[in-house]
């Protein structure tokens, strides 16, 4: 399960998607959430999963990535169904059990939250997956310059951001790495009751924390080592610079914001 979690990853390429400003694709980003949450039905829906698969496969990133990034957050939305299915009492009841029942308004309800969460992970993803860190942190500290002249921290806040980004994997895989030294060593982590799981894994969190920690202090020292005191005066290496067929993308995604709104607005 920790293999399939893909946040934070970043995919090198030389598509449409991986060469659009990420400035651009962060404000996209945005707006294709509010795409999302906009629409009250099916059509909306629709509307919203032809975008979303329609930059996947302009992305040339395999869809199994994605199907990689929905599959840890699959017990939480079965939670959610669930909750919307059984406890939503409006509409034409389908099957009843005593105090249980289903009802049409629940079986869509659960239905369509589903949907457009997986929709969600699976748009927002592309971010990440096109984007390095890096550029990510140039990205959201140009975003954020106007908050400057209110001495906003832009430059540290996007540091801070982009180092929890690039540290997730790398969290992850460390610990897949004592999960399986532990496992080595005889610790049962995967059987017995869920409270003696749960106690179990204070053999994992110790050592993950301590791990945590010493690769904290070693990036500040590295840090230290290169004379870094914050973005005052910094320079980069590579300048952001917007092109034709950003203003493309951002306006072919406002035009199908427009079109959910028109849409959800006239059924």
């Amino acid at each position: 399960m920790l293999r399939d979690i893909t946040i934070g990853q970043y995919f090198p390429g030389e598509s449409v998607i991986h060469r659009l400003d990420p400035r651009f694709k962060i404000i996209i980003t945005l707006i294709y959430i509010v795409m999302l949450f906009s629409g009250g039905n099916y059509v909306c829906l629709a509307i919203g999963a032809v975008y979303t698969f329609g930059a996947i496969f302009l992305s040339r990133i395999p869809f199994k990535m994605f199907v990689k990034s929905v599959k840890p957050l699959l017990p939480f939305l079965l939670i959610m169904a669930v909750i919307n299915l059984f406890f939503m009492s409006s509409g034409e009841v389908l099957w009843q059990w005593r105090f249980i029942k289903v009802t049409s308004e629940g079986l869509n309800a659960s239905v369509f939250m589903v949907i457009r969460i997986v929709l969600l992970i699976m748009g927002t993803s592309l971010l990440t997956y096109t984007t390095s860190p890096v550029t990510l942190t140039d990205a959201i500290e140009r975003l954020l310059s106007p908050l400057r002249k209110v001495k906003f921290p832009v430059h540290e806040l996007a540091m801070m951001m982009s180092i929890a980004l690039r540290f997730i994997p790398t969290l992850i895989e460390e610990t897949d790495k004592i999960m399986a030294a532990q496992k080595a060593r005889g610790a049962e982590i995967d059987t017995g009751s869920f409270t003696t799981r749960a106690r179990n894994l204070i053999s994992i969190l110790v050592p993950l924390f301590i791990s945590a920690f010493r690769r904290a202090d070693e990036l500040a020292t590295a840090m230290e080592c290169r004379c870094y005191h914050g973005g005052e005066g910094r320079t980069r290496l590579r300048q952001l610079r917007s092109a034709p067929r950003d203003y493309i993308a951002l306006a072919v995604t406002v035009l199908f914001l427009a079109g959910v709104i028109l849409i959800g607005k006239l059924l």
